[in-house]
C-alpha cells in the first residue's frame, strides 16, 4: 500500500466515522425525548398537612398572647 492509497482510505474512514458519530448522536436524541419528562417544579408555598397547619397556629397563638402580655407598647 502506498501513501496515496493510504491517505485516501483514511479519509474514507474519517468520513464513515463522521456520519456514524452523526447518527448514534441523532439516535441517543431520541431516546432522551422519549424517556418520561420530570415532574414540574412546583412553586409558591409548600403544601402544609393540617396537623402541621394546627401546630403552627397553636405556637402563633401563644406568641401573640405573650406578646400583648408583656406590654411591650409596640403598635398601641
Amino acid at each position: 500500500m502506498n501513501q496515496e492509497e493510504q491517505s485516501r482510505i483514511l479519509r474514507d474512514l474519517k468520513s464513515q466515522r463522521a456520519a456514524i458519530d452523526a447518527a448514534i448522536a441523532a439516535i441517543e436524541r431520541l431516546q432522551v425525548s422519549d424517556a418520561p419528562a420530570p415532574p414540574p417544579i412546583r412553586r409558591g408555598r409548600k403544601f402544609m398537612p393540617p396537623a402541621e397547619r394546627r401546630q403552627v397556629s397553636e405556637r402563633m397563638k401563644k406568641y401573640w398572647q405573650d406578646r400583648h402580655a408583656a406590654g411591650d407598647g409596640k403598635g398601641q
